[in-house]
């Protein structure tokens, strides 16, 4: 009996403590496309980002802090969860409350903040960018090299540099542009393993419903 309570407390604190909050090198910023979110998994889930009122383009998917190599999870933090209300807060740029919830219990925590102050710093790295204006003005589907999504970023952004901004594809969409900054949002050369661009010269992307 004993053997087995030692095998559970030790096993348990393994899974439970996570690495260390505060101890990492540099965010990535994560916006996706809502049309793409929508269309791969959104609508079937009748998510409120895909409500076309709501008029989405890019939200804020998270601010996740980084390792030069890898990145820490769900970290082991004294910090108080958000609230109700904090969480709502944040759906007007990261589309719904559930996704600022679960983005603070994965990525939140490890950056050693209260989920307040995470939470002010994830809107202020949202609104340090321009989303490029091109592609709010879409009307209709557009086939184009990922690259071409890349560079209306970049000409929006002078500040940024071609290593600092990542393109991903999924099921042959555009789905996300991560940008890279440091722990103060100045932008920073993403690490080689968060700088893998979708090299797809027909990748998918709709317009803002």
């Amino acid at each position: 009996m004993r053997w087995i309570l030692l095998w559970v407390l030790l096993t348990g604190s393994a899974v439970a403590d996570g690495e260390r909050a505060g101890d990492f090198d540099y965010y990535v910023m994560a916006l996706s496309w809502t049309p793409s979110y929508c269309a791969t998994e959104g609508d079937a889930r009748e998510a409120e980002q895909c409500d076309p009122a709501r008029d989405l383009g890019w939200v804020l998917h998270g601010l996740w802090p980084q390792y030069e190599e890898g990145w820490p999870s769900f970290c082991a933090s004294a910090a108080a969860n958000p609230s109700r209300r904090q969480t709502a807060a944040m759906a007007d740029i990261m589309g719904a409350p559930g996704l600022a919830w679960y983005q603070w219990k994965k990525h939140g925590r490890c950056s050693g903040l209260e989920a307040t102050d995470y939470y002010a710093l994830a809107r202020r790295a949202y609104e340090s960018v321009t989303p490029p204006p091109v592609l709010r003005k879409l009307s209709e589907s557009v086939v184009l090299p990922a690259a071409v999504v890349e560079e209306a970023w970049l000409e929006a952004n002078p500040e940024l540099s071609a290593d600092m901004v990542t393109v991903t594809c999924q099921s042959g969409r555009i789905m996300e542009t991560r940008i890279c900054l440091t722990r103060d949002l100045e932008p920073r050369a993403c690490a080689p393993d968060a700088r893998r661009d979708c090299t797809l010269s027909r990748a998918l992307l709709d317009p803002v419903r």
